[in-house]
């Protein structure tokens, strides 16, 4: 994992340094060989850095830290606009939500660049974890251990008992109290006899009804009963595959909370919505690390029940300029509508394992 993030990190410091230190070796000048030439694109005569025609950088790398500068950048966006973007993600989440839609961009990281981005380093940061679906998933050998570990628990309660009423006079006061213990003992092995025979299909409720489609709701349910472990796979592939549609299933509650004021736009709320999401993305990668790498469970979950209130109270505050309360109320409303859009999303990802 280190040599991971010594690879981006370089990279990273890289693609920062062949922005900072402007004409490199191994740098292409404009063809008079000053820097008011001419583009190399377009031929238009170049006024700064770049062409105000086509755009393009008046000067053009050809070496391999621009290569690699170019690698990063596209499939990570991290250049100078990253580190300005991330402070303000996480300590003024309402002023770069804000500024993003007052067209302040040109220091930012779009919220989708941001997203994507997140999204990206999740997948990455779990892999290298080991924080994976289980592969060797055998329900029915499961049901068959928990049976055989309590009929073992039964045997030495049964054993105990019987002992103890035999040796019982048969008209002591406390006979009958220990004949019923022992009755209910049998009655609790009957019960766990039937879970011995039961299989994988019998743990699964066949009136599942996620779309109201019979067929493919029994489809769904007989394959998670056939391979549960390929079932688990595609849910968290899917998660990340499907991860934008987290977007779109929020929106609508965020409108919700402000269906009065009609200054606040769908778009507005997009935003919104993109950078919190980017936020408890990279949230969740930093305390996933924590807890897995450097066995801080219990303050990761502390951590995890913590800091998005606050981030979601803050992001509120500075975006819309709500009062306190006005904040407040609202944070307890998205809190609810959280768990309906998780729901949702689940559903979303179980219909689409089912193809």
């Amino acid at each position: 994992m280190s040599e991971i993030g010594e690879a981006l990190g370089t990279a990273g410091e890289g693609g920062l340094l062949a922005r900072s230190a402007g004409v490199q070796r191994g740098a292409v000048v404009p063809r008079d060989g000053e820097p008011g030439g001419e583009c190399l694109n377009c031929g238009t005569a170049l006024t700064g850095h770049f062409c105000h025609e086509c755009g393009q950088k008046a000067h053009i790398h050809r070496s391999i830290s621009g290569i690699m500068h170019d690698l990063v950048h596209g499939v990570l966006h991290l250049d100078g606009k990253l580190w300005e973007t991330l402070p303000k993600l996480v300590f003024k989440p309402g002023r770069l939500t804000r500024e993003y839609i007052e067209g302040k961009r040109a220091r930012h990281v779009s919220p989708m660049a941001m997203f994507l981005f997140s999204v990206f380093m999740m997948f990455a940061v779990f892999q290298a974890l080991g924080i994976t679906t289980p592969t060797d998933i055998n329900t029915d050998g499961n049901l068959k251990a928990i049976a055989a570990k309590g009929g073992a628990q039964l045997d030495a309660a049964q054993a105990k008992q019987e002992a103890e009423l035999g040796a019982m006079a048969p008209d002591a006061p406390e006979r009958a109290e220990a004949e019923k213990e022992l009755a209910d003992i049998a009655e609790a092995r009957a019960a766990l006899g039937k879970a011995d025979k039961l299989d994988v299909g019998d743990s699964f409720n066949t009136n599942f009804n996620l779309t109201g489609i019979k067929s493919l709701d029994e489809g769904l349910v007989k394959k998670w009963q056939e391979h549960p472990e390929l079932m688990l796979y595609k849910l968290q592939n899917n998660s990340y595959k499907f991860s934008w549609l987290l977007i779109p299933l929020s929106i609508p509650f965020v409108w919700l909370l402000f269906l009065w004021r009609r200054q606040y736009k769908a778009y507005d709320h997009a935003i919104f919505v993109t950078y919190s999401l980017s936020f408890m993305s990279l949230l969740f990668i930093t305390l996933s690390v924590l807890g897995v790498a450097f066995g801080l469970q219990f303050w990761a979950f502390a951590a995890l029940a913590i800091i998005p209130p606050i981030h979601l109270y803050k992001q509120l505050r500075g975006t819309y300029g709500l009062s306190r309360f006005s904040a407040f109320w609202r944070l307890m409303a998205l809190s609810l509508f959280i768990w309906i859009i998780v729901i949702l999303f689940l559903q979303a990802l179980l219909l689409l394992g089912a193809f």
